[in-house]
């Protein structure tokens, strides 16, 4: 048996290939009524908080960043540009070829898998449309729980809800919102996947100092899991 009872898994950059804004969200700047550099901007600068749920729903979200960018929609165009939004973050996802085998292969293990992710509105409603989905034993997104990684509850709940201990866990991410450290500081075995396409991946507050094991294709959590054995 395997050491570890579950693996949790990063989202974007992990589970998916490199993540970057697609030409749908500057449709959406211009539905809205801003400027898409501008939006861009607003909408870096609020990751975070919009992340935690701070901004309200995704309708008050949007119309909160559009006012931060110099624009007021009506409930109308509100509604459309969330709508084109959740579109456009579902198309801007593609997950990486071995995301599905690598979950397959942990769940025959007898391994629980669950996905713990900052993430804004749009990922509740696009999970459940990704093959993953059925994969996950459970999932844990910031916007859901009202806090962000590192905060070591998201890492907690996600333990909680696979019914592992957190020395129990491994943690597998791209080292995006100091996610590998704080996994760390809770007791998991944290590992960054550092995949070729990762160059340009839009992240916030990596975890720039940590210097713990790599791996470069997700599949690889396998062998990791294989590798560690539980004693006699």
């Amino acid at each position: 048996m395997p050491a570890y009872r579950a693996v949790l898994f990063d989202f974007f950059g992990t589970l998916t290939r490199a993540v970057r804004r697609g030409p749908a969200h500057a449709g959406i700047a211009r539905m809205l009524g801003c400027d898409p550099a501008t939006l861009v901007e607003v909408l870096d600068r609020t990751y975070h908080a919009r992340a935690r749920g701070l901004y309200g729903d995704a309708a008050d979200t949007l119309r909160r960043v559009a006012a931060e960018a110099g624009a007021h929609p009506g409930d109308r165009t509100l509604r459309a540009a969330v709508d084109a939004r959740r579109e456009a973050i579902h198309a801007d996802t593609t997950l990486r070829p071995d995301a599905v085998p690598t979950l397959h292969a942990l769940r025959r293990r007898g391994l629980r898998t669950a996905v713990v992710s900052d993430c804004t509105h749009e990922l509740p409603d696009v999970l459940p449309r990704l093959e993953v989905h059925h994969l996950l034993d459970a999932r844990v997104l910031s916007v859901e729980m009202g806090i962000c990684k590192p905060d070591p509850g998201m890492f907690l709940s996600a333990a909680a809800r696979v019914g592992a201990r957190p020395e129990e866990c491994l943690y597998v991410g791209d080292g995006g919102s100091r996610e590998l450290s704080g996994a760390e500081a809770v007791g998991m075995t944290a590992v960054r996947l550092r995949a070729p396409d990762l160059d340009g991946h839009l992240t916030f507050n990596p975890d720039t100092t940590w210097s713990g094991s790599d791996i470069t294709r997700l599949s690889d959590t396998i062998a990791l899991v294989d590798r560690v054995l539980q004693p006699a």
